[in-house]
């Protein structure tokens, strides 16, 4: 590879020793865009796990389950499938990195969150704390950020005691309130013609216009939600969001057939058609554990049918007028609707996504299957690092460089921490000068050394474990030089 600058000519050639890592060449970079039809997917913040909390949650206990109990490699957990990273608390950062991630590389757009509000009841309070976690590591990503309220909290607290009937509609008004100082005024809180969007898993308990019209009343003008309900929309809402119609099939052991899917979708979208805007959602599979767990009879059984339900509920919802598209789910294990990487399926979901993406709506998307296994290895040297301020501060870099394109170096990156070796990166040669960055394992002291027949060398610069960039910056010759780290 050869760069001019002014007169002088100077030449790189790739170098690859087992006692060093080096890369140099330029490697191609490019992020995809935004579609102009957004894909969000659901996301449940509800789950605490140990090492990093003291016990086990209920989402994967169910008060049946003792994930202590490992049996082929595998804790016994509330679900018919596994996380590829096994049980995790959704308030660990390295779960949260791993995630938007992965979506960042799915070509997902951002996130709706199942959102319980705040009161200090059941793990409510502890859900939202989740949900603060995790928009700070969306916004990281340049991801989108929504919510989806639960109002069946509020019928639960009545019945625990913990609020009255009568002031069911302030307590309401209170948590809107907080989501809109917490959640709506967040730069990246997805909106719609300006209004935060907003949406509403029933409703379950405020069944009418008007206890919404009230609700909604105490929040700024800007910040009137483009409301979207469940299946239905009322008239305070812009419109709906389909979702896996489970009662069509009987529940217990019935399977919901493909033709009854058929159905509920075709009078969906046809009910949609004279709303002023829907959500069309795509799903893989529905196969709850509530019987086995004794919780409650299982809502029926949606078969994967080998990524076909995915595939074909996804181009159903890329191709027809909804204003976005809506994934259920990332990861409800209980309910088996996980679109995450698990031990059962792999990346291959995700897959299907980034196909399909990139035949619909960005035609320039580039992340392939493959790419995905970069979240994967990034969470991995994130556990093992985790006290190592060095390579903490090089997966940083490496994050960057994955939410903003730069696969490649980020690749690279991470090779050369999992083999224990600088890579170098980034190399430029103008105005009389070449650099180069220096990553990958950057714990210990690195050494710079310069060849010009690639039998002697010499060190040039020695840089101690830092977690700061290392830029490499020299003069250039007429001669041909080498370099190598080490």
């Amino acid at each position: 590879m050869t760069f001019n600058s002014g007169d002088s000519s100077v030449k790189f050639r790739n170098i690859l020793q087992s006692a060093s890592l080096l890369l140099f060449a330029l490697l191609a970079t490019g992020v995809a865009q935004s579609a102009q039809k957004p894909l969000l997917v659901h996301y449940m913040p509800w789950y605490v796990a140990k090492p990093y909390s003291g016990s086990w949650g209920w989402h994967w206990t169910m008060n049946h389950y003792n994930p202590d109990v490992i049996t082929g490699g595998r804790r016994q957990i509330a679900s018919c499938y596994y996380p590829l990273i096994g049980p995790y608390d959704s308030l660990d950062p390295a779960v949260l990195e791993y995630h938007v991630l992965l979506m960042k590389l799915a070509g997902i757009d951002g996130v709706a969150v199942d959102w319980y509000g705040t009161d200090n009841f059941n793990d409510y309070a502890i859900n939202n704390q989740r949900t603060l976690a995790l928009l700070s590591f969306t916004r990281k990503a340049g991801l989108k950020f929504s919510l989806c309220y639960e109002d069946q909290t509020v019928q639960h607290e009545i019945d625990g005691g913990y609020i009255t009937a009568a002031a069911a509609i302030s307590r309401a008004q209170q948590t809107i309130l907080y989501a809109q100082s917490n959640y709506f005024s967040d730069p990246s809180y997805l909106r719609l013609s300006n209004a935060p969007v907003f949406l509403n898993f029933g409703p379950q308990y405020f069944k009418t216009n008007s206890d919404w019209a009230t609700i909604f009343s105490v929040l700024n003008i800007t910040n009137r939600p483009a409301f979207f309900t469940e299946d239905n929309r009322f008239a305070a809402a812009l419109g709906a969001f389909d979702w896996p119609p489970m009662w069509m099939s009987g529940g217990a052991t019935n399977t919901l057939t493909p033709a009854q899917l058929q159905t509920y979708l075709d009078t969906f979208e046809q009910n949609a058609a004279s709303w002023p805007a829907y959500i069309s959602s795509a799903f893989p599979r529905f196969h709850d554990i509530y019987a086995q767990a004794g919780v409650a009879p299982s809502y029926g059984y949606l078969d994967d049918a080998n990524g076909a339900i995915l595939t074909n509920t996804l181009r159903r919802a890329l191709t027809n007028n909804s204003a976005f598209v809506h994934f259920v789910t990332w990861n409800d294990f209980g309910e088996g609707t996980v679109m995450e990487p698990t031990l059962d399926y792999g990346f291959r979901d995700l897959g299907i996504v980034q196909n399909l993406r990139r035949q619909y709506l960005d035609p320039d998307f580039s992340f392939t299957t493959n790419d995905l296994k970069s979240a994967f290895r990034f969470y991995s040297l994130r556990k093992q690092y985790g006290t190592n301020s060095a390579i903490s501060a090089e997966l940083n870099r490496i994050f960057t460089n994955i939410v903003t394109g730069r696969i490649k170096v980020a690749n690279l990156q991470l090779t050369g921490i999992e083999s224990s070796h600088p890579v170098i990166y980034d190399e430029s040669a103008g105005h009389a000068q070449m650099q180069f960055s220096i990553g990958g394992y950057v714990a210990s002291t690195v050494q710079v050394d310069v060849s010009t027949n690639l039998t002697n060398w010499q060190t040039v610069q020695v840089y101690p474990g830092t977690t700061n960039l290392l830029v490499f910056v020299t003069n250039t010759q007429a001669v041909s030089r080498f370099f190598k780290v080490r």
